[in-house]
């Protein structure tokens, strides 16, 4: 199987996770920081990194209301999602990514991490929640 890579999308970051060759484990990779709403450099940095590592899809957090419903967020989700596909040539599945930021959370406060940590790694925390759940679904 081929790695794949977990994106957690945000207005001014992006946190990225990639699995183990055999898909089974995720960990988180990094945070690339943009300009408010710069996604194309997000894109540019998400492509460049899964051709490094040789991903073969990408996984990308689609942030929904508890409802179900797709806000605002989810639709900036949507357009990423159209990039990373047009400029990767590589399919990007969607993921529900609704309380993965909370779970992250949890996960670091459980392991004791400093305030200041968490705000460094949460992003990529939570891409690592969003793509061990795909992960999990598959096998």
């Amino acid at each position: 199987m081929e790695r794949v890579m977990g994106l957690d999308l945000g207005s001014r970051t992006l946190g990225i996770a990639v699995s183990d060759p055999l898909g089974m484990i995720a960990r988180p990779l990094e945070t690339v920081r943009f300009a408010d709403d710069d996604y194309e450099t997000a894109c540019r940095r998400a492509v460049e990194l899964a051709g490094q590592l040789g991903a073969g899809r990408f996984v990308l957090g689609l942030p929904k209301h508890m409802n179900g419903d797709v806000g605002i967020r989810g639709e900036i989700s949507l357009q990423f999602k159209a990039m990373l596909e047009e400029k990767s040539g590589l399919p990007v599945v969607l993921q529900d990514e609704r309380l993965t930021t909370a779970a992250a959370q949890r996960i670091l406060i459980s392991a004791d991490v400093s305030r200041k940590k968490r705000k460094a790694v949460i992003d990529q925390m939570a891409a690592v929640q969003i793509l061990q759940s795909y992960l999990d679904q598959q096998h």
